[in-house]
């Protein structure tokens, strides 16, 4: 299809939508306030709504009050017995469809339910919102001339009483129309396939012989792609593979410890990179401009978002504030209701606004994954802010990395050790360790009040990895692909110790 004619017919959807879109953008909170109010008449006549008196419930008020917050933990009992078939307990339409999800909080798995509503109102809206937001901010893009290289997750669909389970990407590949196959590489058959680095191969045989317009998937995991793309052709850059390549969507984990690696194989100032936020439970924000660094919150896909300023989570003091007392600046953690039956359900994710006309976002971490075991209150953007100035400064590389806490014994003080991965290692370990230290003082009062004179906090410790060891401690866990992360922060030394345990192991991947 020609180009003109493609964004031609991009353009008249964009339109269409924009007009949809001004109304959240005008009205944001009555939007919101309308979206609770057509969720819970919806569902007032479900289990879940019945035990709630959902048809008494009018304003915001009366719903915060007597509908209670909840964690996948209280969700599982009503998730369990629809997936073994029974339909009406938290949403009328039945659900065939559970996103498995191990997440990085917990090593057991979560199966979070995916309606028909929210699989077409919510994931594939976004997906056309997002095509069509960058559509309009680039009248050349010429994405459609090839195919989008789309890397989603491992796991095949398992049936099971009626019902699906996989990972999200899967669900949403499996569920897409027929002509979307001939845009996307890989196949869906290859795209499905269970074997991590079986697929991996067959991707990279399938996928270099394909025109590459756009790439998606989280950037760890594509990054691991596009260097065996590079190291099978032998080539220096990915433009020598795809010349069109104009574009990567990205999402599921921060983009900025790899940002120098991706420049390094895409060097053309004019490559594009869109960052999306979604999740097995929802989309909720996109990247609609280039070069931003923020995310539009996107308010009619079917959510309801509630906030819990970070400074009072968990406590007894604990604030629960809807969209519109957000304030700029404030870290807060994530509760939405859905169009897929979840009620007030947290997702564990933490954002801070940077905006509030219209409300923009930016995704800084997750609510058990911080350090604040000494008071410092270390959370992950403080972390990755540190990280790339002090990479910068030592002209190094980052593969992964994560942080624990050293335990104050006896009369030691306490101290933060990481264990980091490089991909180009600085010259001088010791210098680099004292610019990471001084840099997360610079992000952060609190951890520079800890470390101050080493009141409470000693100097950090690095443990350099040997090569390879996050992927194989990933496999080792059974969590290679897909949406699987490794956790950033922890209060535990759980994975620490697993992490220099197989440190001092030959790699055997």
């Amino acid at each position: 299809m020609p180009i003109p004619l493609v964004n031609s017919i991009a353009s008249w959807f964009l339109k269409k939508r924009f007009h949809q879109m001004e109304l959240f953008l005008k009205y944001p909170n009555e939007v919101q306030l309308e979206l609770l109010h057509v969720l819970l008449e919806t569902a007032k006549n479900t289990e879940f709504g019945k035990s709630y008196d959902f048809s008494t419930i009018h304003n915001y008020e009366t719903f915060k009050e007597r509908v209670p917050i909840r964690s996948y933990e209280d969700y599982e009992p009503m998730i369990e017995r629809s997936r073994l078939g029974e339909h009406n307990i938290f949403w009328p339409t039945p659900i065939k469809w559970f996103a498995k999800s191990s997440g990085t909080t917990s090593a057991k798995s979560k199966f979070i339910p995916v309606s028909q509503e929210s699989l077409e109102d919510c994931h594939f809206a976004a997906g056309k919102d997002l095509l069509c937001m960058y559509l309009n901010n680039n009248e050349n893009a010429k994405l459609f001339t090839g195919k989008s290289l789309r890397l989603g997750g491992s796991k095949e669909l398992y049936k099971e009483n009626g019902t699906s389970f996989g990972d999200l990407s899967a669900i949403i590949i499996d569920n897409m129309p027929f002509w979307a196959d001939f845009s996307s590489t890989p196949s869906s058959e290859v795209s499905l396939m269970s074997d991590w680095e079986y697929k991996m191969k067959a991707i990279v045989n399938e996928t270099i012989q394909e025109n590459v317009t756009s790439l998606a998937g989280v950037p760890s995991w594509m990054l691991v792609l596009l260097n065996e793309v590079l190291e099978a052709t032998g080539k220096e850059n990915l433009f020598e593979i795809w010349s069109n390549l104009e574009v990567y969507f990205h999402g599921g984990v921060s983009f900025e410890p790899y940002r120098d690696q991706y420049n390094k194989i895409l060097p053309k100032n004019s490559f594009k990179y869109y960052e999306i936020y979604n999740a097995s439970e929802g989309f909720f924000a996109i990247q609609d401009h280039n070069d931003s660094s923020e995310l539009l919150l996107m308010l009619d896909y079917g959510i309801f978002y509630e906030f819990i300023p970070m400074g009072t989570y968990g406590t007894k003091d604990e604030k629960v504030i809807p969209l519109s007392e957000v304030e700029i600046g404030e870290n807060y953690a994530v509760i939405i209701t859905t169009n897929a039956g979840l009620w007030r359900y947290q997702i564990g994710d933490t954002v801070r606004f940077t905006s509030t006309n219209p409300y923009r976002i930016k995704v800084s971490g997750r609510t058990k994954h911080h350090i604040n075991v000494f008071g410092e209150e270390l959370i992950i953007e403080n972390a990755e802010e540190a990280l790339r100035k002090t990479t910068k400064t030592t002209n190094s590389e980052i593969v992964e990395y994560t942080v624990a806490p050293i335990f104050m014994i006896g009369r030691e003080k306490g101290a933060h050790e990481w264990v980091i991965e490089f991909n180009k290692p600085p010259e001088d370990i010791d210098l680099f360790k004292h610019l990471l230290d001084q840099n997360l003082q610079q992000v952060n009062s609190d951890y520079e009040a800890k470390r101050y004179n080493d009141t409470t906090l000693n100097m950090l410790q690095i443990q350099e990895a040997r090569k390879g060891l996050f992927y194989d401690w990933l496999k080792k866990n059974n969590k290679l692909g897909g949406q699987h992360k490794i956790p950033r922060l922890s209060n535990k030394r759980t994975y620490m110790d697993e992490l220099l345990e197989l440190n001092s192991i030959k790699s055997f991947s």
